[in-house]
């Protein structure tokens, strides 16, 4: 199944399918008019495959900034999490991620529709990962791992990670780990210990 999703001029086609976990397989419906760059079958994978020796998803308190589509939330209850919270700013993004979790049967989750930037600020609960896919031409985006650090959103052992395209670095940011690539998509790993 695909669903699509209009970037300037350009119509891009996207997949919309759970890559692992108790749903792999499962296609879902695509949200129609989305305005975004959902992460792609192949990134999600990929992340996921890094994510296993990373972070246990397994009974995990999940944070998913910049939701879009959700998919990166979906993905990790399939893989165990107890509770995602999705924050989306997207009015008919939040009721598409709330329909796919009906769906899917899963209760154990927030949709919030409000600005990723201001949630940062508010929240207090600490999260075992904290996974965050702005805009990539975003302002403010460079900004994103510090606001992360200093808000105390990531558990300790925790993880933080970062979506991002090539033309942007965070090797020399605080907590910085790794950053990997797939295809166009790179993701920096963070942990915040002290």
């Amino acid at each position: 199944m695909f669903g699509a999703v209009r970037m300037g001029r350009l119509k891009i086609a996207f997949k919309v399918r759970i890559t692992g976990g108790a749903w792999r397989g499962r296609r879902l419906k695509p949200m129609k008019g989305f305005q975004g760059r959902p992460t792609t079958d192949f990134g999600r994978e990929g992340l996921f495959n890094l994510l296993r020796t990373r972070v246990d998803l397994e009974g995990a308190q999940v944070l998913d900034l910049f939701s879009g589509t959700g998919m990166v939330g979906m993905e990790c209850a399939s893989r165990g999490a107890a509770f995602v919270t999705s924050v989306e700013q997207q009015n008919k993004a939040c009721r598409y991620i709330k329909a796919q979790y009906k769906i899917l049967d899963y209760d154990d989750v927030l949709v919030v529709c409000n600005d990723s930037f201001g949630f940062m600020r508010r929240a207090y609960t600490p999260y075992d990962f904290v996974f965050a896919d702005p805009p990539y031409d975003m302002d403010k985006f460079e900004s994103i791992p510090g606001l992360i650090k200093d808000s105390g959103l990531v558990a300790k052992g925790g993880l933080f990670v970062l979506e991002h395209g090539e033309r942007i670095a965070f090797g020399g940011e605080d907590g910085f780990v790794e950053c990997r690539k797939f295809g166009h998509v790179h993701f920096s790993f963070f942990t915040f210990e002290s």
